[in-house]
């Protein structure tokens, strides 16, 4: 290889765009930070600030199983539009949005005004070192360090300058903020110098969030000028920063407590010990998985912005699933990535900032198994499992059964079906807990141990086919019924319909799965699971969308949520089921982008890969670093052109890249599966299979490739490579290297 790929990004501009600013977080707190020596900027997020309504009790899943025996009924009969008026006339809901709480304003007066000198046309830079989750801005004598603690979780930011004077204050006025927040601000002289409060209470709520921030000045003087503080002739200052939803007030006098605690340590250099714990999380989470394309030193040199404005190639795409790696742990913790990751600098969020898990949430995800980052599938599955009593109310509510359903979307607290309409009859896909539960059995299989929580869901899951899983077609197989398929309608009936391809396989393989965690339940459920039709492929040969008779494809849709089968499931593999992998393969061909949605293409990929089509994989990929997806903070937008910030590409990118060079299951390993020709050489190191082994992989320009498998677990497993099948014995602690034909 030649050097090493670049951990990091920089600019050589500050961000003029909240969207360009570099990021760093917690999976709790997040910053956005924009790195401007005269008048820098840091917003702050945080993954509870979603905006409450004044009608909560709306917030329920319609009562609709006393109708569902009479829908049923008609779908049957082939009334193709009977579920257009299966809703209790509700107007379309969309769940709380999510939202920024202020920013922390940090300026310097113009050169002159005081003996703080800063030369404006000194060299700038600024960066973000993904591997410590620091940000850097440096001017002259100037310097500005961000960071969000995984220790401590608290915003860090380290001040530096020879007579530095700046104004300290929260600012909550960022672009949508509601008119009628009701805003307190607070300022007091402290022994370390100031602390700033400020308080935002919804309206009509008795909910609100206060952010607290601790400055500790060295050197100079520090005056209350309200709303903030005027440091004057200070040498450094450090900022502590938290924030914190509640009802009522906030105890603000504990809060500051606690943050002059943190600075308590006998450590001479507080940041540089603040930071020293947050690297013993966040680094050795980073530094478990690294890609190497064997890129032009020169290109890895560029700012950021510069490789996305060239052609792309190897440099791009190590930086990109350096970054990806990087947003995605750090949106992560208390819960997994929002659609905007953790940060956003608009009340106005796209829809809502929610989490929609009828494809991106699982998408953003996607990686999180193979690529290391058990930190990720620990808050996903935080979000499943705190929400699994409401998916009960939805499978009781809508189907009359028991069991659960989740929800297409959630604000992160409520997991009740509420958002659909006539034109999304969301609250008809029955797939979302198999599809959402999946990330966690491929966790579960990665550490050799299954989590009694999954378990316990997956029985859940079953219960609910058990009930709902009542009607059959004249052949007697079971009909999903009714049947949605996100987001998308056949071409001659309505959305609402039967046996769509997703439904399908998720009910399969809910029940499958099921049965092998619960062999008392085993022998029902695996029955029922037999029951089910088989998937049909339509005239065009490819696998059709819905499996009932009758009824047409349409192609041009941006979500391709019949070929779950392929990917993540392996129901539809080249290997087990050649005939129907050969029709997914006609089905992804004939699918349209649509609206170039970002995560239309990143799925495309991600299923072309696992039918071994690089072309596939290559053209999607093209696509996406084609069209302008990237700001120059490295996170993504939805649309082309850098239109709606958005998380899906950049946290879903290094998942293709991995399913590109390795895919494994619990008994089968591929190496090399849809290598495009673009990255001829390589090396992959630290990825983690779904059989208990670690392994690192290299690849040459000559068609030479070898791997080394470190495996935790003994057993025998089969080996895919481009030159054929074999078995391959595994011992754990054992390594065991293989050299195989990379083409």
């Amino acid at each position: 290889m030649s050097g090493t790929p670049v951990d990091g990004t920089w600019e050589p501009e500050p961000a003029a765009r909240w969207e360009d600013a570099f990021l760093s977080g917690n999976g709790h707190h997040g910053a956005l930070v924009f790195g401007d020596p005269d008048a820098d900027r840091v917003i702050v997020t945080h993954h509870t600030l979603v905006r409450p309504d004044r009608d909560d009790g709306r917030r329920r899943p319609p009562a609709l199983a006393a109708a569902l025996p009479a829908l049923q009924d008609r779908l049957l009969a082939g009334d193709t539009a009977a579920a257009e008026d299966f809703t209790d006339g509700r107007p379309l809901q969309w769940v709380r949005p999510f939202h920024p709480a202020f920013q922390l304003r940090l300026n310097r007066p113009p050169e002159g005004d005081t003996h703080d000198t800063h030369d404006a046309r000194a060299p700038y830079r600024r960066a973000v070192d993904f591997t410590t989750g620091e940000t850097t801005a440096t001017r002259a004598g100037w310097t500005s360090r961000v960071f969000v603690s995984r220790a401590d979780d608290v915003i860090v930011q380290h001040v530096t300058a020879p007579h530095l004077t700046l104004d300290l204050s929260l600012d909550p006025g960022l672009p949508g903020a509601p008119a009628g927040l009701r805003i307190g601000h607070g300022a007091v002289l402290t022994p370390e110098g100031a602390l700033l409060t400020l308080r935002a209470r919804y309206p009509g709520s008795d909910l609100a969030y206060t952010g607290v921030t601790l400055a500790a000045v060295t050197g100079g003087t520090v005056k209350l000028v309200p709303p903030g503080v005027l440091v004057e002739g200070a040498t450094e200052v450090l900022l502590l920063t938290r924030v914190h939803r509640h009802t009522g007030e906030l105890d603000t006098v504990a809060e500051s407590r606690a943050l002059r605690d943190l600075l308590a340590a006998p450590h001479p250099a507080p940041y540089d010990d603040l930071l020293a714990r947050h690297l013993a999380r966040h680094r050795t989470a980073y530094d478990r998985v690294t890609l190497d394309l064997a890129a032009d030193p020169a290109e890895r040199a560029l700012p950021g912005s510069a490789l996305l404005a060239g052609a792309g190639g190897p440099a791009l795409l190590e930086r990109l699933f350096a970054a990806g790696r990087y947003h995605l742990l750090s949106a992560s913790g208390l819960l997994p990535p929002r659609l905007t990751g953790l940060w956003t600098g608009d009340w106005n969020t796209a829809w809502s900032g929610a989490f929609t898990t009828n494809a991106n949430l699982n998408l953003q995800t996607a990686s999180a198994a193979a690529a290391a980052l058990p930190e990720v599938t620990e808050a996903h599955a935080a979000l499943v499992h705190r929400q699994l009593p409401d998916w009960r109310d939805n499978a009781r509510e809508i189907f009359g059964a028991r069991g659960a359903v989740a929800p297409s979307h959630t604000d992160g607290e409520s997991g009740h079906t509420y958002h659909f309409s006539r034109e999304y009859p969301l609250h008809l896909w029955t797939a979302g807990a198999d599809w959402l539960l999946k990330p966690l059995l491929d966790h579960d299989e990665t550490r050799g141990t299954r989590d009694p929580r999954t378990t316990a869901a997956l029985a859940e899951v079953a219960l609910f086919y058990e009930d709902f899983l009542q009607r059959t077609d004249d052949d007697g197989h079971l009909v999903v019924v009714p049947s949605y398929s996100p987001e998308n309608r056949p071409g001659n009936a309505s959305w609402g319909t039967l046996n769509a391809a997703m439904d399908l396989s998720a009910a399969r393989h809910a029940l499958r799965t099921a049965a092998d965690h619960h062999p008392e339940h085993a022998e029902r459920w695996r029955a029922l699971a037999e029951r089910l039709p088989a998937h049909r492929v339509n005239a065009d040969g490819a696998l059709a969308e819905w499996a009932w008779p009758g009824l047409a494809d349409t192609y041009d849709h941006r979500h391709l949520s019949h070929l779950y089968g392929v990917w993540p499931l392996e129901e539809i593999n080249p290997y087990d089921t050649p005939d129907l992998a050969e029709a997914a393969r006609r089905a992804l061909a004939l699918r349209g982008a649509e609206n170039d949605s970002a995560h239309g293409h990143l799925h495309h990929a991600l299923v072309a890969a696992r039918l071994r089509d690089g072309a596939g994989v290559a053209h999607a990929l093209d696509r996406v670093l084609g069209g302008d997806y990237f700001h120059a903070s490295l996170m993504s937008a939805h649309y082309p052109h850098r239109d709606v910030y958005n998380a899906d590409a950049a946290h879903a990118l290094p998942a293709v890249l991995v399913e590109m060079l390795v895919q494994s299951t619990p008994g089968r390993l591929v190496l090399l599966p849809a290598l495009p020709a673009s990255c001829p050489q390589g090396e992959l190191r630290g990825v983690r299979t779904r059989f208990g082994a670690s392994l690192d992989l290299t690849w040459t320009a000559d068609g030479r490739a070898s791997a080394r498998l470190r495996p935790e677990r003994t057993h025998r497993i089969e080996l895919r490579t481009p030159s054929g099948a074999e078995p391959l014995d595994l011992a754990a602690g054992e390594d065991r290297v293989i050299s195989v034909k990379a083409r």
